[in-house]
């Protein structure tokens, strides 16, 4: 089936809200998160279970002809298998009933994609780190959550009420008057709903098609640098020459008191052992919440800093040019890693580049390997070194003294008008003029990874079916539709 694609003029987007559930709801949340999760290990061990006999057919010499078939793991296919055992299998006959039928097709939808991944990865079609095998999900580890794409879903007239399938009206924290106002004057079109449980809430997301006109930025014709730090948490220097600085709040770094002691407190307690089977006390549980709390509270507090500062970018400038920073790999430092994540650096590009897609202004990422920090905004002279704890930028051919931060934004602002295409990468255009720069700094270090050739194989054979490759093409949900 064609993917979905929202109409002219419309665009998909989310609505959460956090849910105030009585006793008996949450039990209901918690018996459709808890079904989706067996319907999804119930998937897996159905369509493994041809692989591991395929394997121990070959072991005792059967030919490939009169193999056990191919179980697929197409949605339909899993949809059809799942109602005929349902009924009659002793892990759902005596209480599938109680939940609503979009709690188990989640969990098979969610059994189908990953057995794609793990296909898609195998043949090389999938990008990012390799993709293993679907595992079953642990009933002490796994997410709570349940999409509904059928049914009764609503926002309430009220605003304080949205109905679910089966849920019934659940209050929620705040009120739903934008979403109401936009689905009653018919420029907002709910699609699906996923509830979900984190941060120690039960929560909402509507799935939503809705009208958006492009609004226009404050300055279209100015676009902005904006160089990411530790210290200062952004510096933006845009092409007229004006440079700001954003500074890092460190929300963690506060709290890294009140963490230490909460820690200790939680250590003093008798927490669980996997390995004894030892439960928990009403101590520690109490101990662990009051902590985790803190986390959520600092959590909560990143996200709002950071959407406040990439929405107040976006509604002033017309191009943004950010960096593709190696996040990953600058985790790996153990000095700066927890100031790194704190500062939220892949969240800022990401909600930069999606929210530049509502107004039509360009958004431009500068290439990986481009020297911002090492080359002069004067004179474009480049450094062969230039340390991190150097934070004054001193060039040698023309005398710039200027701060380091600042530097590369201004070289990163200038960096819009070399890009020809607007959303490229900018800083390798193959309309400037190539210059080697010092010491090789324009090569990119070669990266040794294991070969996909070189692994043990599989259950069922090394190879998948071409059976395979033909039934990954049926699934009929789109994946431009999933929130999480």
């Amino acid at each position: 089936m064609k993917k979905f694609r929202p109409q002219s003029g419309f665009v998909v987007q989310a609505y959460r809200y956090a849910l105030d559930p009585n006793a008996t709801q949450e039990a209901a949340l918690r018996s459709h998160c808890g079904a989706a999760r067996a319907a999804y290990n119930w998937a897996v061990a159905w369509v493994t279970a041809s692989w591991w006999q395929r394997r121990a057919e070959e072991s005792y010499g059967i030919p490939e002809a009169a193999l056990t078939e191919w179980r697929p793991w197409s949605l339909p296919s899993l949809r059809k298998a799942f109602n005929e055992v349902k009924r009659t299998d002793p892990r759902f006959a005596a209480w599938w009933e109680d939940n609503s039928k979009e709690a188990y097709n989640t969990g098979l939808a969610n059994a189908s994609a990953a057995f794609d991944n793990y296909a898609k990865s195998k043949r090389g079609q999938r990008k990012g780190k390799r993709a293993g095998m679907p595992r079953f999900k642990s009933k002490r580890k796994a997410r709570l959550s349940c999409r509904f794409t059928t049914g009764t879903i609503r926002v309430d007239q009220d605003g304080r009420h949205v109905t679910l399938p089966r849920l019934g009206a659940m209050r929620v924290h705040e009120r739903t008057d934008g979403l109401r106002d936009r689905v009653s004057a018919g420029t907002a079109r709910v699609l699906s709903a996923t509830v979900r449980h984190e941060r120690g809430r039960w929560f909402v997301a509507f799935q939503v098609e809705v009208k958006r006109e492009i609004t226009r930025v404050a300055r279209p014709d100015v676009a902005v640098g904006i160089d990411l730090g530790v210290k200062t948490l952004a510096v933006m220097a845009d092409s007229t020459g004006e440079i700001r600085q954003v500074p890092n709040p460190k929300y963690y770094d506060e709290a890294a008191k009140l963490l230490r002691r909460l820690s200790r407190r939680v250590s003093r307690r008798q927490g669980p052992d996997r390995r004894t089977g030892q439960k928990p006390s009403r101590r520690w549980e109490k101990a662990n919440r009051e902590r985790n709390r803190v986390h959520h509270r600092i959590a909560n507090l990143r996200t709002d800093a950071l959407h406040k500062l990439t929405t107040a970018v976006r509604a002033e400038y017309g191009t943004v040019v950010v960096e593709d920073l190696n996040v990953a790999g600058m985790l790996r430092n153990r000095r700066l890693a927890r100031r790194i994540a704190d500062a939220g650096f892949g969240e800022i590009r990401r909600q930069i580049t999606y929210k530049g897609q509502r107004n039509a202004a360009r958004t431009v990422v500068a290439n990986r390997w481009y020297p911002s920090s090492k080359t002069c905004s004067g004179c474009g002279a480049v450094k062969a070194k230039l340390p991190l704890h150097a934070r004054t930028y001193e060039c040698d051919a023309c005398g710039l003294v200027i701060d380091r931060d600042d530097n590369a934004a201004l070289n990163l602002a200038a960096l819009a008008a070399a890009c020809t295409t607007g959303t490229g990468v900018a800083g390798d255009q193959d309309t400037a003029p190539v210059v080697s720069k010092p010491r090789g700094a324009d090569q990119k270090t070669r990266t040794t990874r294991r070969s996909r050739k070189a692994t043990a194989g599989r259950a069922g054979g090394a190879t998948l079916p071409q059976q395979r490759q033909e039934e990954t093409r049926d699934r009929p949900q789109a994946e431009a539709l999933t929130l999480w």
